[in-house]
This record gives C-alpha cells, sequence and structure tokens, in this order.
C-alpha cells in the first residue's frame, strides 16, 4: 500500500518518538526498586483518574451492569481500589523491562504446576486459558519458566510496530514466544508436525473482533461474545485445557493457581470450554473484582441472546 510523504514523515516521527521513550525515559525507570516505583504510581494514578478522569464512564458503567445488585458506595470502592491497581499494574510492565529471573520467581510462582506438566510428561500440549485479571504480562515473561514446556503467548498486534517489537524482545527474553491472530494457526500446526509440548497462554476476555466467529452467552449479567479460539484449537487438537488464575497476596507478588477445565476436549459439547472457563473467571471477579481490566470496552458489541 502507497502512503504519502505527510504519513511517513508522521510515522517517522511516532518511531523516533517511541525510541525515545522506552531507551529514555521507561528503560532507566524500570532500574528502580519497585517500592520507589509503586510510589510513582500514586502520582500517576492522581493525574490518570482525578485530573484526566481516564475512561470514568466506561469503567463505571462495566461496574454498575456486572453488579447491578451492588449499592453506588460499593461500585465507588470498587472504582477506587481498580485505580491503585491499574496504575499499579502500568508500573510492573515498566519493570518487565529489566525484571530479573530472580526476583521474577520471587513474586511470580505457580503453586501447583504438576496439574500441567503431566501432560508434559505424555508428550501432550496444552491450553491455559485465563483473562487481564492482576499482572498478565509477568505471566508472558515467565511463562516457559513456570512449566516443562514450551511457552508461546497468544496475543493482539500492536498499531506501533516499533512499540511492539521492542516490547515483544523484553517479554520473550526468558523464552516465552509470542504470536499474533494472523500467525495463530500457523504455530499451532508447526508445533504439532514437530511434535513439541507446547503450553499456549490464550487471554479470553477481550471484546472478540469478529462477533460471527464468536461464542454467544452470558457473562457478568449481560449478553456478550467470547473470544471460541481456545476451544476451537483444543477439539481440533484435542489438547487439554486448564484454567488459571493470579492472585495477589500482597502488593506486587502474585501465585498462579491451576484449574482443570477439560482433559478430554474433544467430548466437550459446543460451547462447553468456554462455559466452564467463565464460571471459574466470574467467581474470580466476583471475589475481588477491582482486579479485573474494568477499563477496555469489553461489551461495545450490541448482543442478544
Amino acid at each position: 500500500m502507497n502512503i504519502s510523504l505527510k504519513q511517513k514523515n508522521a510515522l517517522f516521527l511516532q518511531n523516533i518518538f517511541t525510541k525515545i521513550l522506552i531507551y529514555g525515559i521507561l528503560y532507566p525507570i524500570s532500574l528502580l526498586p519497585l517500592n520507589i516505583l509503586y510510589f510513582f504510581a500514586r502520582i500517576m494514578q492522581f493525574f490518570v483518574f482525578k485530573v484526566f478522569r481516564y475512561r470514568k464512564d466506561v469503567i463505571l458503567t462495566n461496574l454498575q451492569t456486572s453488579f447491578p445488585d451492588k449499592t453506588k458506595k460499593d461500585i465507588s470502592l470498587i472504582y477506587k481500589a481498580f485505580q491503585n491497581h491499574l496504575c499499579n499494574i502500568f508500573i510492573e510492565g515498566v519493570k518487565l523491562l529489566t525484571l530479573s529471573k530472580k526476583e521474577l520467581f520471587k513474586r511470580y510462582k505457580c503453586k501447583n504446576p504438576e496439574l500441567a506438566n503431566q501432560y508434559a510428561t505424555a508428550g501432550k500440549s496444552i491450553i491455559l486459558m485465563s483473562a487481564h485479571y492482576n499482572n498478565w504480562e509477568w505471566m508472558v515473561l515467565s511463562l516457559s519458566l513456570q512449566f516443562d514446556f514450551h511457552g508461546v503467548g497468544v496475543g493482539a498486534p500492536n498499531s506501533n510496530k516499533v512499540f511492539e517489537k521492542i516490547i515483544n524482545k523484553a517479554r520473550t527474553r526468558y523464552g516465552t514466544e509470542v504470536v499474533f491472530a494472523d500467525k495463530v494457526r500457523d504455530t499451532f500446526l508447526q508445533y504439532e508436525k514437530g511434535k513439541k509440548q507446547v503450553a499456549y497462554m490464550m487471554l479470553s476476555d477481550q471484546s472478540p473482533v469478529s462477533v460471527a466467529k464468536s461464542y454467544i452467552t452470558q457473562f457478568l449479567n449481560q449478553p456478550s461474545a467470547m473470544i471460541y479460539g481456545a476451544e476451537y484449537f483444543a477439539k481440533k487438537y484435542d489438547y487439554p485445557v486448564l484454567y488459571y488464575v493470579v492472585n495477589q497476596y500482597k502488593t506486587g507478588y502474585y501465585e498462579i493457581e491451576l484449574r482443570p477445565i477439560s482433559s478430554t476436549p474433544q467430548s466437550e459439547n459446543y460451547g462447553g470450554i468456554i462455559e466452564k472457563y467463565i464460571a471459574h473467571l466470574e467467581k474470580d471477579i466476583q471475589s475481588a473484582p477491582a482486579y479485573w481490566l474494568w477499563s477496555h470496552k469489553r461489551w461495545k458489541h450490541k448482543i442478544s441472546l
């Protein structure tokens, strides 16, 4: 596709700005201890939510619709806790750029990896279904370290390709591979043919690009289109499916908990895997609602059951 000189210049300036932002600002900041970075998070919280009111309407609408039985005070408390959490997650994302293996394992560890590793021993790949709940980026960073598999994180591409390249270099430095939608089918096929044991990390809680290719169901008290990819690939290749939740037991410290969804996916009814995933996710969100990503437009598509 041909682009104009003006577009070329704008892209050039964007690339320069991105490199200055990451290498000149974020990398040096990421070298600071996390307790200092959390102080910056509180300053950031003031400006993002008090001054600029970041997605306030989206967040409050999502909360009110998802929890119709909660009082205005309850919603307000969740909203304030979410502000704190989101800024911490951003800071931890910056720390990802330079986080060492030693500190990563001190702060982010699976409590029951044997639930996944039994399949590696049996020579099978698995699918790990989860959501944007607590710190998901450190799971990408540590996936190949947590389990006896080659880790593959399935993600969405970024429109800023320079940013995407630099961030993915940081994300994948401990062995995890990141693939996007246009390469997912080829990746599954490649590793299946090569008989390589892979743990595919698939976050299935975002609004799907195509409603027509989604599974429609009830999620958090409203009709929702759910991404069908995890169930599709599980059935196609007969890969066991596990759900994982990332629990935070104090600021900056997390524990991954695995739960079985299906060891025989090809015997599941259509939508059965997704429904089990939703049941786990709703339980975790209801238990600690501030840790889910309420600022994304999960219900931007109007859907009826």
